[in-house]
């Protein structure tokens, strides 16, 4: 493995636990090699609930995801070989009240200077920068950004993935301090474009706060890939690991590339 995914690979594993919770479940996924070619248009459509979720407001009129559905149209563009950006626009259910909400948009841009080849594989590494506008019944702080780091390896047959992710609140009175967690990936081909493996996603709070496990968001998924083209299809069935994250979430991410 190339030495700075190794050094990547290792600092992910020794981060220090603290406590979050993650309030719109728009997008549940770990970020890969996948980048799309210079003028390609993709759309991704996420679908996520949570049968089994939170049922408490971390603030005044939350919406709460507990049996709430989140659909959220991606659309991307390809800039240049190394290069892409998209927009996220999420909607949801709210199970409560029955209401169905426009929630925003978060714009995000897309760096992938390190991938492997199509057909054998090798390291990747890149970056992606997240840009979002919400409203406040989804998340406390209604402006934010996340800076993400896409590190990886992929094989014909196995593909490692981890996502460090950093993150700021940056507006409603947030005292902007730098928010840590990552997500991993491992998943092996199963055969005629078909993948099996584990996600693992865990939101642990604010750079220099530990807290105990039970007050971290831990979930893991055993998820299954489908490659169809120009057709792609990724479901999930995630558990929470403690006692502050949903019980039960299913996910869903359809794909199309033009």
């Amino acid at each position: 493995m190339h030495p700075s995914l190794r050094t990547g690979f290792a600092l992910c594993l020794l981060l220090p636990l603290a406590a979050a919770r993650a309030a719109l479940p728009d997008e549940i996924q770990v970020y890969t090699d996948d980048i799309n070619a210079p003028g390609e248009f993709g759309l991704e459509v996420h679908i996520n609930t949570a049968p089994r979720g939170q049922r408490s407001a971390a603030w005044a009129g939350e919406v709460k995801n507990d049996h709430s559905l989140f659909i959220t149209p991606e659309l991307s563009w390809g800039l240049t070989d190394t290069m892409d950006a998209g927009i996220y626009l999420p909607t949801a259910r709210d199970s409560a009240s029955g209401n169905f909400y426009a929630a925003g948009a978060k714009g995000r841009f897309k760096w992938l200077p390190i991938r492997g080849n199509e057909i054998t594989g090798g390291a990747f590494a890149g970056l992606n920068l997240e840009l979002a506008r919400v409203a406040h019944r989804f998340e406390q702080y209604r402006s934010s950004a996340e800076l993400r780091a896409m590190l990886g390896w992929r094989t014909p047959e196995w593909l490692l993935a981890v996502n460090p992710v950093l993150s700021w609140d940056l507006s409603d009175g947030a005292e902007r301090r730098t928010g840590y967690g990552f997500g991993m990936k491992a998943s092996r081909e199963l055969g005629n474009g078909i993948a099996g493996g584990l996600e693992y996603y865990t939101d642990q709070g604010k750079l220099g706060q530990r807290q105990a496990w039970n007050q971290q968001d831990n979930k893991l998924f055993v998820v299954l890939d489908i490659d169809r083209k120009p057709w792609g299809f990724n479901v999930g069935v995630g558990k929470g690991l403690s006692k502050e994250t949903e019980k039960l979430t299913l996910k869903g991410i359809v794909e199309i590339g033009f």
